[in-house]
């Protein structure tokens, strides 16, 4: 065991950080008016955002709210596949938004680079002033995080989703949309993340089990997947164990496949299960029966397992707390298989 009994690692204390850094970054972004105070370009009509690793499941997180709530048509590419295009995305009414927690990822500033050379104008997520994309970058959003030590994203992870979710409302503000109960949504934020803290037992008690398996699957459908994807990178990063996600209407098609081996499954709803998604996962249970875990909204019509819930009325909020559970469950599954989660063998973080 690589922590004493009473010893908390560096992912542990800074998942429970985040209540309180997204309060403070809340309170550093938006005036007492309801006034998001970082710049944006105004002209603008689509958004191109480009990040790596777990920046990028906030890339697609943000590139739904958009179309969601802006009505902006958004896309998220990852850094690296950006940089293979021989054309990319330009126009004079473009934005591209790059997210780096360190803003020295090397593959998305050169993304940068790149978007420059076709004259587009740039804006910065990150958690580093003063770093080479923050110099680089006409506009720039801090997440205002603090210091992460632990490999795997967690704290930053959730101020940079904060950080995108003030931008989209900005956005929506300037086209006239009223984004005044948003903005009373996420006042509530840092309390329904302190909630979601207390399901700690709870998803321990689901951990063990998961923790059995060689394969894991995570599906969800909408804006969940981004969700699921981050689930999957969490856990692979910090248990080594054989995790991939996918929507899980496209899973039915050969990718189920897979469940015949012994494998389990978990699927991510922040909203309520579709009729499709019903179908789909009673289908899965009848023909290959695996391990169930349903992280969000369940139904009774679906026979799972386990159900990780909690209750909120706000969607956006739903999805950090989402997000902080499913940060807990890699945890405690890595604690199950005695991982070093601080140092997961061959990976490396920037922290410039």
């Amino acid at each position: 065991m690589f922590f004493k009994k009473d010893e908390k690692s560096s992912m542990e204390q800074e998942i429970f950080e985040q209540a309180a850094v997204l309060d403070n970054l809340l309170k550093t972004h938006v005036n007492d008016n309801n006034y998001i105070l970082f710049d944006i370009p105004t002209d603008i009509k689509k958004i191109v955002i480009v990040a790596s690793g777990s920046s990028y499941h906030c890339a697609r997180y943000a590139a739904d709210l958009f179309g969601n709530v802006a009505d902006i048509e958004a896309r998220a590419m990852y850094s690296s596949e950006f940089l293979l295009k021989s054309v990319v995305p330009h126009a004079s009414d473009i934005l591209y938004v790059f997210i780096t927690q360190s803003g020295e990822t090397s593959d998305t500033n050169n993304a940068l680079t790149k978007a420059k050379e076709f004259g587009m104008r740039t804006l910065c997520i990150t958690n580093k002033k003063d770093s080479t994309i923050w110099q680089a970058a006409d506009f720039k959003i801090d997440c205002c995080a603090g210091e992460e030590k632990s490999i795997a994203a967690t704290k930053s992870l959730t101020t940079q989703m904060l950080c995108c979710t003030l931008l989209v409302l900005k956005y929506a503000a300037h086209k006239g949309i009223d984004i005044a109960p948003y903005l009373e949504d996420l006042k509530a934020l840092s309390n329904a993340v302190l909630d979601t803290y207390g399901l700690h037992n709870e998803i321990k008690k689901v951990a063990k089990p998961l923790s059995k398996f060689k394969n894991l699957v995570v599906t969800a459908d909408g804006i969940s997947y981004a969700i699921a994807k981050e689930a999957s990178l969490k856990i692979k990063e910090t248990s080594y164990i054989n995790v991939y996600s996918n929507i899980l209407g496209e899973f039915m098609h050969g990718h189920v496949a897979v469940l015949n081996n012994h494998i389990a499954q978990i699927h991510i709803s922040v909203d309520d299960l579709s009729y499709t998604a019903i179908k789909n996962l009673n289908k899965i249970q009848e023909d290959y029966n695996p391990l169930l875990c349903i992280i969000g909204n369940s139904n009774e019509k679906v026979e799972a397992d386990y159900n990780i819930n909690i209750s909120c009325e706000s969607e956006i909020v739903k999805i950090f707390c989402i997000v902080v559970i499913i940060q807990l469950l890699a945890l405690e599954i890595a604690k199950c298989l005695h991982r070093n989660v601080d140092k997961p063998h061959g990976l490396h973080k920037v922290v410039k």
